[in-house]
């Protein structure tokens, strides 16, 4: 079994590699692949993340479907995320340099009926592997909503090691592949 930091060091290498005409393909290819799952389809509120430069882009998508569905961003708070309404208008430079929304109409968790997630890597079995500070773990015991991984191919991994407060996907999405995990 491949530890943690050896995956963290190896995904980052990988995407350390990609140009900015590989990473608009596969972003499109899988928002593409998105929009046809029936959890985006029938989801009116959607937990987004406003993409780092490294992660799989998420700003054309939320461009795209600003108008028709109810997305929202995390915020780091201390140790956890608040969730509060995306509008393009309202992003500022937060914690680790991410952009994150600003004001104080804070949602519940519970309210949101799909999220899409950030990762470092994911396995097969819906595992995911974040940056290690642990805010999407904490989030995520607190939904039932869908939760869908989005990730460029090279993002999945054998096998990735699993603690007890990990929350796996109910699905994950790469460039490539759909991966159903549950």
């Amino acid at each position: 079994m491949t530890d943690k930091s050896e995956i963290r060091r190896k995904i980052k290498n990988m995407r350390k590699m990609l140009d900015e005409a590989d990473k608009a393909i596969a972003a499109e290819a899988v928002f593409n692949q998105l929009e046809k799952t029936a959890a985006f389809i029938m989801a009116k509120r959607i937990l987004m993340y406003h993409s780092l430069p490294d992660e799989v882009s998420t700003h054309a998508f939320l461009r795209k479907w600003a108008s028709e569905k109810s997305f929202f961003l995390p915020r780091v708070n201390g140790v956890d995320l608040d969730i509060l309404p995306y509008e393009q208008t309202r992003l500022e430079l937060g914690s680790f340099q991410i952009e994150e929304p600003t004001g104080n109409d804070l949602v519940d968790p519970s309210t949101i009926e799909l999220i899409i997630t950030p990762a470092v890597a994911y396995d097969r079995k819906g595992n995911r592997l974040g940056r290690g500070k642990g805010f999407y773990d904490r989030l995520l015991t607190q939904s039932s909503a869908t939760k869908i991984g989005v990730a460029y191919h090279f993002q999945i991994v054998d096998d990735i090691p699993v603690e007890p407060h990990d929350v796996p996907v109910d699905m994950v999405i790469t460039d490539k592949a759909v991966i159903i995990t549950k």
